[in-house]
């Protein structure tokens, strides 16, 4: 069993400081939080952005510039730029290629959502086209794809881009339990996901909400990799907030060093998903 692997989702798309005040938005607050999770445990740093004034998402590439860069000045940590686009709007094709942006700044990795889904209260699009075409600038600019699985039939569609070659091995899965409307977050829909991932696959998984400790304790125990933060949860448990994104990871490092499981670290990370050789 290799090492866990600690992912921190910084902020996302929905929290705000109304609903914690630990909320970050700004470049530096967001590059910040990163580097208090990257002391804490964490080796992968996932990165939306937003507005700094307002706290609305934003697709900005400069704010995505200014975290990565922050975030690289002062560790070894590896960063995973979003490419939801979800506040963006236009044609198919200008959508493409504005959510491909972050693409261009050489992140580690980018996400890679492969299909469509009513989530919440709207509907996330995400065309054969996007994903193909996704897939296929992430692997020219030597950016690994963290493909996002909401449901069994998005991992058939990324089965197909793996035949098309567009994905390099191992392939990166992050396994997204509990959110509306995707798989339901219980203990059989893990087991049932994980059972039809290739079987050299490096995968990760996520709980939302009173979710998150049952599904990623769950993952480290079978051996997967998990990711925390406040993009997911905002309490560290019930009824009390989190006072920061580092306070996840403390608690995850706990929990793994009580199954008798290592942290893996920066360096580690890098050789688990074959980072070095896709930079090669």
């Amino acid at each position: 069993m290799d090492n866990l692997i600690i992912t921190a989702a910084i902020v996302g798309s929905s929290p705000t400081k109304e609903m914690n005040p630990a909320v970050p938005y700004t470049p530096k607050e967001i590059a910040d939080s990163a580097i208090e999770c990257w002391n804490a445990g964490a080796s992968i740093a996932h990165i939306h952005v937003r507005d700094p004034k307002t706290g609305k998402p934003e697709s900005k590439i400069e704010l995505f510039g200014e975290v990565l860069d922050r975030i690289r000045t002062d560790t070894d940590m590896i960063v995973n730029l979003t490419t939801s686009g979800l506040n963006l709007t236009g044609s198919e094709d200008e959508l493409i290629e504005k959510r491909l942006e972050p693409v261009v700044l050489h992140p580690d990795i980018c996400s890679l959502d492969v299909g469509s889904m009513n989530f919440g209260k709207s509907v996330f699009l995400n065309s054969p086209k996007w994903a193909e075409t996704a897939a296929m600038r992430m692997k020219e600019a030597g950016v690994k794809p963290e493909i996002e699985v909401f449901d069994l039939g998005h991992l058939r569609q990324a089965k197909h881009l793996m035949d098309l070659n567009l994905i390099q091995n191992p392939p990166l899965f992050q396994l997204c339990m509990g959110i509306k409307w995707g798989m339901e977050a219980t203990h059989e829909n893990l087991v049932h996901i994980h059972q039809q991932l290739p079987t050299n696959s490096v995968w990760s998984v996520l709980g939302v909400g009173a979710s998150q400790i049952p599904m990623t304790t769950m993952a480290l125990s079978m051996g997967g990799h998990v990711r925390v933060g406040f993009e997911d949860n905002i309490y560290l448990q019930k009824g009390t907030l989190a006072p920061s994104n580092s306070a996840f990871v403390e608690r995850t490092v706990k929990l793994s060093n009580l199954m008798g499981r290592d942290v893996a670290s920066p360096s580690e990370t890098r050789s688990i998903l074959g980072l070095d050789i896709i930079k090669k």
